[in-house]
């Protein structure tokens, strides 16, 4: 485990950091697209998909289907998709991660959760996913001689799981100094390490936005598992960080959960914008639930979002 050092108000340079032997991060892609979902929607941003997931979201696009804890007792540890192609040997046959099939129910990002697919991962040090990082990006660096600056998303998978130990040494790498935005895409279950709080609540340079999805029960996960409003609340407290809820919702039962959602998180505390985005993998599915979440939306006064890569690119990978 890397000993990261207190950081306090201007917080030390780079190289006065006691780097331990270089710990590598694992992560499924990185790409360079335009963010399609939540506040920053339409703004250029870098995404970095680390590996791993403490949820499998199943049961996303099906109807009438058991629970994830029901499911286990049953023995079935995979959306029947995924089953299919381990099945049908992809992991094994298929060369490289953007050649993987796309799903249609379930994590639509199976290959990032599911441990079968780990050998399209990459394991990278942290000087290793800058230079990958910043390759993506136009002219090498996060700000434009425009003046526009490029967002990095931190999404997976979940980005708060063990991976965040290393986050304090990506954040004040030599070449990310220039990095103005950072979102953290969670599923809003993981506490935030110690070192990663302090050093986030004791700089001022960049804009930390928390990108909250609880997951309702459309995805398959339980209420207790899924809904933690301390972890919210937690975040919230971070020194000049932005949040939002962002539920994933399809029928009126999901609209209902979603109010039960959001009573719980402001009676811990947390008051911010809720989201709701539509379900929908394809651009056909996305289409059918798109005014029904828009209405729901103006009736409460939440915000919609789009999901605006899968009507730009469809659902693939790297987008």
């Amino acid at each position: 485990m890397i000993e990261s050092p207190v950081f306090e108000k201007g917080y030390p340079d780079y190289e006065a950091v006691n780097r331990k032997p270089a710990m590598k991060l694992r992560y499924s892609e990185a790409f360079y697209s335009v963010q399609g979902e939540g506040k920053f929607v339409g703004v250029p941003s870098v995404f970095l998909r680390t590996f791993g997931c403490n949820f499998r979201c199943m049961n996303f696009g099906l109807e009438n289907e058991p629970m994830r804890d029901e499911k286990q007792k049953m023995g079935i540890i995979r959306n029947q998709e995924v089953q299919d192609l381990l099945d049908a040997g992809v992991h094994e046959t298929t060369k490289e991660f953007n050649d993987l099939p796309i799903i249609h129910t379930g994590c639509d990002t199976y290959a990032s959760i599911y441990p079968e697919f780990k050998k399209f991962n990459k394991q990278a040090t942290v000087d290793e996913v800058v230079e990958h990082l910043l390759s993506l990006t136009p002219n090498g660096k996060w700000v434009q001689d425009n003046g526009q600056d490029i967002h990095l998303i931190m999404t997976g998978g979940e980005p708060l799981l063990a991976w965040q130990r290393l986050y304090v040494e990506l954040f004040e790498h030599p070449r990310m100094k220039d990095l103005r935005n950072i979102t953290f895409e969670t599923n809003t279950t993981q506490h935030l390490h110690k070192d990663l709080f302090n050093y986030l609540n004791n700089q001022d340079r960049i804009q930390v936005t928390w990108s909250c999805s609880p997951k309702l029960s459309v995805s398959g996960e339980s209420w207790d598992s899924a809904i933690k409003p301390d972890v919210a609340s937690e975040y919230n407290t971070v020194t000049g960080s932005d949040m939002y809820l962002k539920f994933v919702v399809a029928t009126q039962s999901d609209f209902d959960e979603v109010k039960k959602a959001v009573d719980a998180y402001r009676s811990a505390g947390v008051e911010c914008p809720v989201y709701l985005m539509p379900l929908g993998g394809r651009s056909e599915e996305y289409v059918l639930n798109v005014n029904q979440v828009a209405e729901a939306c103006m009736a409460e006064g939440w915000r919609f979002t789009p999901r605006l890569h899968i009507s730009l690119f469809g659902n693939a990978w790297g987008t």
